[in-house]
C-alpha cells in the first residue's frame, strides 16, 4: 500500500511544459518535455485586417479564441492532461498593441499590428522637435511607428470616450502577452516583462520602469498600463485547460525568446529569426551597448535579478514575401514551393527585390520606403521573381549584420538561425555565402516558443539551471560559405542599388506630399 502510494506520488508529477507562441499569422502551442524535445503542435492562422494603405489590425478577441483553442487542441494531441503541465511560458509577436475594457475584457479597438505604419507622420512630428536621441537614451530605440506608444496614442485619440474611460481607471492596455495573461488568470493578473515592455518607447531600460517623461511625451495615463516583472516568475494562474492550476511562469518577446531558446546566452552569440519579419540579436550581456549604425538597444530578458541586453536588427518583411508571393501574385500554391520554385532559375537574372511594404527597418529606418522590384527583362520569370524574393530575406540580414559588427566590434563567425523559412535549404546556403559566415541550422528550429517554455520552467524549477538547458541544445546542420569575394561583392553592390531605388521612391513620395 505504502509503494502504491509512492508510485502514483512520482508519477503525479508534471513532466511537461506548455509554451504558448502567439504570433503575426497564426496561434500556437507547443508541448516540450524536460530533454526540449517537442511533443505535440498545435496552430491555426487567423484574419489580417487591411482597413486602409499602410494600415494593419487584428481582432485581439480572435486572438484569444485561437490561442486557447490550440492550447487545449496540443494537449489532446499529447494525449496529456492539464495536470501534466508543470508551467505555461508565453512568446508574443512584439508591439501589438490592445487596449481594452477592465469590466467586460473586450478591445476598444482592434489590435494594431507591429507592421502598422498609420503613426508614421506623428513619429515626423517628434523627431522634427528633437526628441530622438532623448527617447534613444532612455528606451534604446528609434522613433518609429513599428513600436506601442504611438498605437496606444492613436487608440486613445480615435475611440470617442476612451480617454475618459482611462482617467476613470476603466482600461487596460499592453502588448499581446499582457492581453494573453490578463485572460488566462480571468482578469486577475495585468502585467508585462521586462523585454516586452522594452518594446513600447514608455519603458527606461536603465531603470526597468514607465519613464514618467515619456509617458508625458505620448499622453498615455500609466495607470492603463501593465506591471513590469521579470521574464522567468510565476505571475499567476489559470484553470482554462483543465481542473489543475497550472502556473503561467515566463514571459518574453518573440525575438528575445528566440535568443534565449537558441542558448545564445553568453555576450556576443547572435541569432538570427526568419518568420514572418527577420531579427537578428546579438547578446550584449548586462551593457546596454547605444547604436551608432541604427540598430535598437533592447532588454533581452531578466532572470532573477540580473537584466541582460541586447542589440538588435529589425527586418520588417521575410517571410512575409513568400506570403506575398502566394495570395497576391498566385505565383506558388503554398509557401512551402518557393524552394523548388526559385531552384529552376541558376541566379536571379538581375532582378531584385526590395520588400518594404511597411517601411524599411534596420539600418535604414525609413517608414516611407516602399517595395520595389528592379533589374527586370524581358526574360525575368516566375522562377527569378522567386528566387528574388528568397535572396532578398538574405540580403537585408547582410546589412543588418554589417551593422551589428561595427557597433561590437565583433566579427560574428557563426550565426545561429531559426524560424520557418530555415527549412529552405537553398535560403541557407544564399545566407551563409552573401555573409560570408557559418549558419547553422538547430535540431529543433521551434525556438521562440522553446525560450518560452525554457523561462517558465526556470520559474518552476522544472530545469535548474541554465546551465542544464544549456546541455540541450544540438546542430541539425551547418552551412559554410563557398561563393568567392568576387561574387559576394557584385551581388551586394546591386543589393544596395536597388535599396537606393527604394529609397528614392520614400524620398520623392515625401517631397510629393509636401508640396500637395
Amino acid at each position: 500500500m505504502i509503494k502504491s502510494s509512492i508510485f502514483k506520488k512520482i508519477f503525479s508529477i508534471p513532466q511537461y511544459i506548455l509554451a504558448l507562441d502567439q504570433g503575426t499569422t497564426s496561434s500556437r502551442a507547443i508541448v516540450f518535455d524536460r530533454a526540449g524535445n517537442i511533443i505535440a503542435v498545435s496552430q491555426q492562422e487567423f484574419r489580417q485586417i487591411y482597413p486602409q494603405p499602410g494600415w494593419v489590425e487584428h481582432n485581439a478577441e480572435e486572438i484569444w479564441q485561437t490561442q486557447l483553442g490550440v492550447a487545449k487542441k496540443a494537449l489532446e494531441k499529447a494525449g496529456i492532461r492539464a495536470a501534466d503541465i508543470a508551467a505555461i511560458g508565453i512568446t508574443n509577436q512584439r508591439e501589438t498593441t490592445v487596449v481594452w475594457d477592465k469590466q467586460t475584457g473586450k478591445p476598444l479597438y482592434n489590435a494594431i499590428v507591429w507592421q502598422d505604419r498609420r503613426t508614421a507622420a506623428f513619429c515626423d512630428e517628434l523627431r522634427e522637435k528633437g526628441l530622438a536621441p532623448l527617447l534613444q537614451q532612455k528606451t534604446g530605440l528609434v522613433i518609429d511607428a513599428y513600436f506601442s506608444a504611438t498605437k496606444i496614442k492613436w487608440i486613445l485619440d480615435h475611440t470617442p470616450g476612451a480617454r475618459e474611460q482611462a482617467a476613470n481607471g476603466d482600461l487596460c492596455c499592453g502588448t499581446i502577452d499582457a492581453w494573453l495573461l490578463w485572460h488566462l488568470t480571468n482578469g486577475e493578473v495585468h502585467a508585462t516583462d521586462v523585454s516586452n515592455a522594452s518594446r513600447t518607447l514608455l519603458m527606461n531600460i536603465h531603470t526597468l520602469e514607465w519613464d514618467t517623461e515619456l509617458l508625458n511625451i505620448f499622453d498615455i495615463p500609466v495607470n492603463i498600463l501593465p506591471k513590469i516583472c521579470s521574464s522567468s516568475e510565476v505571475y499567476g494562474h489559470t484553470r482554462l485547460l483543465g481542473d489543475t492550476i497550472i502556473p503561467v511562469a515566463g514571459i518574453a518577446g518573440d525575438q528575445q525568446s528566440a535568443l534565449f531558446g537558441q542558448m545564445c546566452i553568453n555576450p556576443g552569440m547572435v541569432k538570427n529569426t526568419y518568420g514572418t519579419g527577420c531579427f537578428m540579436l546579438m547578446n550584449t550581456g548586462e551593457q546596454a551597448i547605444p547604436s551608432k549604425n541604427n540598430l535598437l538597444t533592447t532588454v533581452a530578458w531578466k532572470i532573477g535579478n540580473t537584466t541582460e541586453y541586447a542589440l538588435e536588427g529589425s527586418v520588417f518583411i521575410a517571410g512575409a514575401i513568400v506570403q506575398w508571393l502566394r495570395d497576391e501574385l498566385g505565383l506558388i500554391a503554398h509557401s512551402a514551393d518557393i524552394e523548388q520554385l526559385a531552384a529552376k532559375a541558376d541566379d536571379n537574372g538581375g532582378v531584385y527585390i526590395v520588400p518594404a511594404f511597411a517601411g524599411l527597418g534596420a539600418p535604414h529606418w525609413n517608414q516611407h520606403a516602399r517595395g520595389t522590384i528592379t533589374g527586370l527583362t524581358r526574360g525575368a520569370g516566375a522562377a527569378h521573381i522567386a528566387r528574388a524574393a528568397l535572396e532578398s530575406i538574405a540580403y537585408q540580414t547582410a546589412d543588418v549584420l554589417k551593422a551589428m559588427e561595427s557597433d561590437s566590434g565583433i566579427t560574428i563567425k557563426e550565426l545561429r538561425v531559426d524560424g520557418g523559412a530555415t527549412a529552405d535549404d537553398l535560403l541557407m546556403r544564399f545566407q551563409s555565402d552573401i555573409l560570408n559566415t557559418v549558419v547553422v541550422r538547430p535540431v529543433i528550429t521551434e525556438t521562440t516558443a522553446l525560450g518560452a517554455a525554457y523561462l517558465a520552467g526556470l520559474a518552476v524549477k522544472f530545469w535548474p539551471d541554465k546551465q542544464s538547458i544549456m546541455q540541450q541544445w544540438q546542430a541539425e546542420q551547418k552551412f559554410h560559405p563557398v561563393m568567392n569575394e568576387e561574387q559576394r561583392t557584385r551581388l551586394l553592390n546591386e543589393w544596395q542599388r536597388a535599396v537606393r531605388t527604394a529609397l528614392a521612391w520614400a524620398d520623392d513620395d515625401i517631397r510629393l506630399t509636401a508640396s500637395v
